[in-house]
């Protein structure tokens, strides 16, 4: 495993409590960060904390990321538990389940645009300010290939996605004479618990469309979240960078 550099650098996680946000935490403690897990269940963000104590400094906020003044408390809890944010990972995410675009109910599509695109822009909108009073910072957004693509049974996911990587380029071009760098990442399908909301027609409709012919792995997606939280990443913002197996093509 490469070391990241992160000593002296604090993380905050949007959905830190599993999957790939969980795997994140752990190497960014391995690489000397201190890690702020943001999440919407108590108690598996409990269990998270728990279990990553031993390999660092771990605050926990309980955040539901939709609601601006859920996102400014837990600022304010990070900050006091930490004293600044270096990092912010948008994380977070639902897929809302998988329908044609006529079948998916109205309130079923704006939940998933809520978490998956305004929740980034209500963490960016309230970290950002202290990033510039830092002079410093790193924003990873954790967006799909299905936000290149647009996959079937799956139009609020895409729309979000696609969305999230929009956000990413106007950020980073008002961000980039401020030395804080903000990137997107496209994944396919890493299996985790999101795959619980799937139908096994879309997961199944996914790995075939993986030239690797398998599915991301958490630890793999962290390994270039991280390098993107770096100072080594340097000259890159306002980019898209592939975490597909081969699928993107673009």
């Amino acid at each position: 495993m490469n070391q990241i550099d992160l000593a002296g650098r604090t993380v905050v996680i949007t959905g830190g409590a599993r999957g790939i946000g969980y795997a994140v935490a752990q190497r960014a403690l391995k690489s000397g960060a201190q890690v702020a897990l943001w999440d919407i269940d108590a108690e598996r963000l409990q269990r998270a904390s728990d279990e990553l104590a031993a390999g660092g400094n771990v605050s926990v906020a309980v955040v539901e990321l939709t609601d601006e003044s859920s996102v400014d408390a837990a600022v304010e809890k990070t900050l006091a538990a930490h004293g600044k944010i270096d990092v912010l990972v948008n994380n977070a995410g639902i897929t809302g389940g998988n329908g044609t675009t006529w079948e998916l109910a109205p309130d079923v599509w704006r939940r998933v645009i809520d978490v998956n695109l305004i929740g980034p822009y209500l963490t960016c909108r309230a970290i950002v300010p202290h990033m510039l009073k830092n002079g410093y910072g790193r924003i990873v957004n954790i967006a799909s290939v299905a936000g290149k693509e647009g996959n079937p049974n799956a139009s609020h996911y895409s729309a979000s996605k696609a969305g999230l990587i929009g956000l990413t380029k106007s950020l980073g071009k008002e961000l980039a004479a401020k030395n804080i760098l903000v990137n997107a990442v496209t994944p396919a399908a890493a299996k985790t618990e999101i795959f619980d909301s799937m139908s096994q027609q879309h997961i199944d409709y996914m790995l075939s469309k993986i030239p690797m012919n398998r599915f991301l792995l958490p630890e793999e997606a962290a390994s270039l979240i991280l390098w993107l939280s770096s100072e080594d990443c340097a000259f890159s913002t306002g980019s898209v960078f592939d975490l597909s197996g081969g699928r993107a093509t673009y």
